[in-house]
């Protein structure tokens, strides 16, 4: 087994003139991945945040994972050696490798991330995202799902793939399905969603849920607020 740490490529990009957070890249508007986790939670959070440019503070339990996340990269990082890309997924195909923070792109479907850990073995590959509770939300699934998306446009690897839920700072892993074709087109119809959002050409549907409304940072700021 071999730890590696992939070095970032650069690409040609610009930021959106009115929306932050989103690229520009190849004349489509490319968005983060984390944001699946957040629509998921409250589509329109995402208005607020990135299209009217509101800001809130961290909270407490924001802070600590942050903490964890670093921590865990910093450990990982002193064992590590780098290479590119390519050169750990050829590398992968004879012995397991192990990488964090991992960025992954997919200009075709306009997203981008970083993994926290990707598993590459000669057999199957897979995509590991940290969460941290145990329990496995469509919002977090969906996540992790379009990480497999772009590592699969990036690598154009035959491969297996696999995404998989952890909790953070824990080896327990547990949630995990095969990246198929039918969860493919899955998430890319939630992609799209996305998209469609961020052109105009549907409305941010906030959460009904009043305990979701309770505990959201900017709920003194939400007109479509339940409580």
């Amino acid at each position: 087994m071999e730890n590696k740490l992939i070095l970032n490529e650069s690409y040609v990009k610009e930021n959106h003139p009115t929306i932050e957070g989103i690229q520009i890249i190849e004349g489509k508007n490319n968005f983060p991945i984390s944001w699946l986790n957040q629509q998921g939670y409250c589509e329109y959070q995402i208005y607020l945040q990135y299209m009217k440019g509101i800001k809130t503070p961290e909270t407490k339990a924001m802070k600590k994972g942050t903490a964890i996340h670093s921590q865990l990269e910093d450990e990982f990082n002193q064992t590590a050696t780098p290479a590119t890309f390519e050169e750990v997924l050829e590398i992968s195909k004879e012995q397991k490798t192990i990488t964090r923070e991992c960025f992954v792109l997919s200009k075709e479907d306009g997203i981008r991330g970083f993994i926290d850990e990707i598993w590459m073995m000669p057999e199957e590959i897979i995509i590991i995202d940290d969460k941290p509770s145990s329990k496995a939300y469509p919002s977090t699934i969906n996540q992790v799902r379009a990480y497999c998306l772009a590592f699969k446009k990036m690598s154009e690897d035959e491969r297996p793939i696999k995404g998989a839920l952890r909790q953070r700072g824990t080896d327990n892993i547990f949630w995990s399905e095969e990246f198929d074709k039918n969860i493919e087109k899955e998430i890319k119809f939630k992609i799209n969603r996305m998209h469609s959002l961020f052109e105009g050409q549907k409305p941010f549907i906030a959460t009904k849920n009043p305990n979701k409304c309770r505990s959201c940072r900017y709920q003194s700021y939400c007109k479509e607020c339940k409580l």
